[in-house]
């Protein structure tokens, strides 16, 4: 039974780049808007972003350089494995300038203002485009300034909130929102469109560099919701979380790869370079090169980690001072010392699959940032995309909801869902399963077996505290992830099988794509990677 209810034109779920950015956007138009989210509304992923945001920035200096959006729509095409989508990147791409403009309005400080930004390079860009703030700390001034904005015009926030389901009518268009606090209390926000905002899926790992948040949560709302995923076993890991000992599970800190495009070297634990002659660029290969590079040694030498070394990098604690700090919280020196480092969980290529604007295949349901799958990023993820990414369609989504509510309309009541069990695994054992045979490196054998041993740890139930809705959305996501990648008998990207390690060009531009029906049974399908946004 429904406690309450409020009204709104747009509910958010998510209080992150992209949810605060749509949020934000929608209130100025004067749409009533609810957003909820499950802590505090700076406790989301945002926050925890290092490297930066790329953008062409239009004051000269770049394209003297011969920088420029069509540089960096070659350089995310390249990255991803030829499976993003052009036309959709360039779209989000050249609206970067106008979204970055739009977030410094609103009072966020990037290095070098008041003049000449300072500009950064990560790996495989081609050119020094990365804006960023506090050194390696662009994701906490982003946040800050959305946060101080949405308290400036008076948001209603739902925070200490769960999204339990997007509810719906008999027509299949979106009725608004179910929720749940943190005693369980059952509420709704009645409204005729919906954008999850969620983030991302790490907490399906053992080690992330995701915050506990980040439980995969719209993936499970949109399938149960009559979306679709696509792209959804393409899991970035990033090369660089810092080690913190054998048996540390949970967030693990990021350490920023704008470190090795600022001249950091990587050398395993006997002193040897971990890259030499696996790829071209060396230390700054792509993300998954190098994640894969490092796995391989480590299971070589037996070693819990291998060493980042950013002693030659001049001024490195001032100019990462977010790095600097989490490895004196383990007793290193940037400055001087080594840092341990290995691979951790860390961003989802696919998700949610929308167009440029956030729409998806259901009425009144968008998705913008992590949660979606946009097709900017194909299947490996370029550095300093995501901020971007959360930026444009969060700001083009909010003008979609106000472009599909214009006019007369009467949003009919939803009734009360009946509870429906759900299955729900022992998180532990789900992280585990999915650790061990779905992480980096996987073959059928690995993927099945962490299947099976997720399926025997679950249990139908009814989700009715917050961390049963999470272990509820885990565990479809898991079994989402698991069927996609078990279908693409191919390495692509940052999905490597070992069972299958050469690219296909079977699967050239093709997309796998993963619905729920109406019994709770998943089926995988393939789409064409240049048309995968909802119809």
């Amino acid at each position: 039974m429904t406690a309450w209810e409020v009204t709104a034109d747009l509910v958010v779920v998510g209080s992150g780049v992209a949810g605060l950015t749509a949020a934000l956007e929608a209130a100025r138009a004067g749409l009533r808007v609810v957003v909820v989210t499950k802590d505090a509304p700076e406790e989301g992923s945002t926050r925890w972003a290092q490297g930066g945001i790329a953008v062409v920035v239009g004051d000269g200096v770049s394209e003297e350089q011969g920088d420029s959006v069509a540089t960096h729509l070659a350089d995310t095409v390249a990255a991803g494995g030829g499976l993003v989508d052009a036309g959709a990147a360039g779209t989000i791409l050249a609206a970067v300038r106008a979204a970055v403009a739009a977030l410094r309005a609103a009072g966020a400080v990037f290095d070098g203002e008041p003049g000449e930004l300072a500009r950064g390079r990560e790996v495989v860009l081609s050119a020094f485009r990365v804006v960023h703030a506090g050194g390696d700390a662009t994701g906490a001034e982003v946040e800050r300034a959305l946060v101080a904005a949405a308290r400036r015009a008076e948001l209603t926030v739902l925070a200490g909130h769960a999204a339990v389901a997007v509810l719906t009518g008999a027509d299949g268009a979106v009725r608004g929102l179910e929720v749940r606090d943190g005693a369980g209390t059952v509420g709704r926000v009645a409204a005729p469109a919906v954008l999850l905002a969620t983030g991302g899926v790490g907490g399906l790992y053992e080690t992330t560099t995701n915050p506990a948040v980040a439980t995969a949560d719209g993936w499970s709302l949109a399938l149960r919701a009559g979306a679709a995923l696509a792209d959804v076993e393409f899991v970035q890991f990033h090369p660089t979380a810092l080690f913190t000992g054998p048996a540390a599970t949970g967030r693990a800190p990021l350490v920023t790869e704008a470190l090795r495009g600022a001249g950091a070297v990587l050398r395993d634990t006997a002193g040897r370079s971990v890259t030499a002659g696996v790829h071209p660029l060396g230390d700054l290969a792509p993300r998954d090169v190098v994640a894969a590079a490092i796995t391989r040694r480590i299971g070589e030498l037996g070693a819990g980690h291998v060493w980042l070394d950013a002693t030659g990098v001049p001024d490195v604690a001032a100019r990462f001072p977010t790095v600097a700090a989490s490895c004196a919280a383990i007793g290193v020196d940037l400055a001087r010392d080594p840092v341990p480092v290995r691979p951790a969980a860390h961003y989802s290529c696919g998700g949610v699959v929308t167009d440029t604007r956030g729409r998806t295949g259901v009425a009144g349901l968008w998705a913008a940032g992590e949660v979606a799958r946009t097709g900017l990023h194909g299947a490996n993820r370029l550095a300093s995309n995501s901020l971007l990414e959360g930026l444009v369609v969060g700001r083009q989504a909010a003008a979609d909801v106000l472009e599909a509510l214009a006019g007369p309309r009467r949003l009919a009541p939803a009734a009360d869902p009946a509870p429906v069990p759900v299955p729900v695994a022992d998180r532990p054992v789900l992280q585990a399963a999915m650790t061990r045979g779905a992480a980096i490196g996987r073959d059928a054998a690995g993927l099945a077996a962490a299947s099976d041993a997720i399926e025997a740890a679950s249990a139908l139930r009814v989700p009715r505290s917050r961390a049963q809705v999470e272990d509820a959305a885990l565990t479809l996501a898991a079994h989402a992830l698991l069927a996609a990648a078990g279908s693409r008998t191919e390495t692509r990207g940052c999905h490597v099988r070992h069972d299958h390690p050469t690219t296909d060009d079977h699967w050239q531009r093709a997309s796998s794509t993963v619905v729920l029906d109406g019994d709770g049974r998943l089926h995988v399908g393939v789409t064409d990677a240049r048309h995968g946004g909802a119809a």
